[in-house]
């Protein structure tokens, strides 16, 4: 199983040319992922430069037709005439979609900064070696404080689902909308976390969460363990950043880390001004 995570900027590349099949291409070419995790996609925006009003997610689904879509957008105002105007996180899978949860992370004031709702799509698919949840998330990139209340909501997240894996809720006398969802202990987390390895956000993300099996396990450092975190932003002379760095994570609880083969971040396009991060689990 093949899983690529990225943050698109709304398939604006370092050339500043929006396009939605640049981004396919480059997806397709790098291993035709099962499990794609995208980032800053836009549905309605006429004011992001490049965009007149675009429907990316459909975009998308026509790009990828075998596989299910997942979209969780924070920001969600309408737009002219009422139109949808959204941005978030659009999960694909080309695996059975067995659940689906979309998660409004904790959005303290702040008015210090600019900020916008940020959200989780979380979905449990039909793997090869069993099933597993898949969340994807995009953190706030201004506020400390925001981002530190969402760390600790993902943290929340892992202890949650894995309460519920051991102790499912009741049925209902047949109430199909009590039927408890799948939702296993085996999970991948994956985004763009606005924060760096060794930030304080990032250290409290990893820090153990005193439930066996709830802990987010950094899956570049599990895997390369004596190696810094590969570059994710500020390699192709993009608008932003003016330095190279990682933000862009991929982390598994315990249950799914004998599953993990390999990490790694795509250095050579430019079709956004973030790399993706590919993640394969054995079968």
């Amino acid at each position: 199983m093949k899983l690529v995570s990225w943050n698109i900027q709304w398939a604006r590349g370092c050339d500043r040319q929006v396009s939605v099949r640049r981004i396919a291409d480059t997806i397709r070419a790098g291993g035709d992922a099962d499990v794609i995790c995208l980032q800053e996609v836009a549905v309605g925006h006429d004011a992001l430069p490049g965009l007149s009003g675009e429907d990316q997610v459909a975009q998308f689904v026509a790009e990828f037709p075998e596989h299910a879509a997942v979209f969780a957008p924070g920001s969600d105002q309408p737009g002219e005439g009422g139109r949808p105007r959204q941005f978030g996180n659009l999960l694909l899978s080309r695996l059975p979609v067995r659940a689906v949860w979309r998660h409004l992370l904790p959005w303290p004031a702040d008015p210090s900064v600019p900020s916008m709702q940020r959200a989780v799509a979380e979905a449990t698919l039909e793997g090869p070696g069993g099933p597993l949840r898949v969340l994807c998330t995009h953190l706030e990139y201004y506020s400390p404080l925001q981002r530190t209340a969402q760390v600790e909501a993902l943290r929340a997240l892992s202890a949650e689902a894995l309460a519920q894996a051991g102790a499912p809720p009741a049925e209902k006398d047949g109430n199909t909308a009590f039927l408890p969802p799948l939702r296993p202990a085996a999970a991948l987390l994956c985004g763009d976390f606005n924060c760096e390895p060794d930030s304080a956000e990032y250290r409290r993300l990893v820090e153990p969460a005193g439930q066996p099996g709830a802990d987010w396990v950094d899956l570049w450092r599990h895997l390369h363990p004596a190696r810094p975190h590969a570059h994710t932003v500020g390699l192709h002379g993009a608008d932003w950043p003016d330095r190279a760095y990682c933000c862009d994570f991929a982390f598994a609880t315990p249950a799914l880390l004998p599953r993990v083969s390999a990490v790694h971040v795509d250095a050579d396009t430019d079709a956004s001004d973030h790399q993706p991060v590919w993640v394969e689990l054995r079968g």
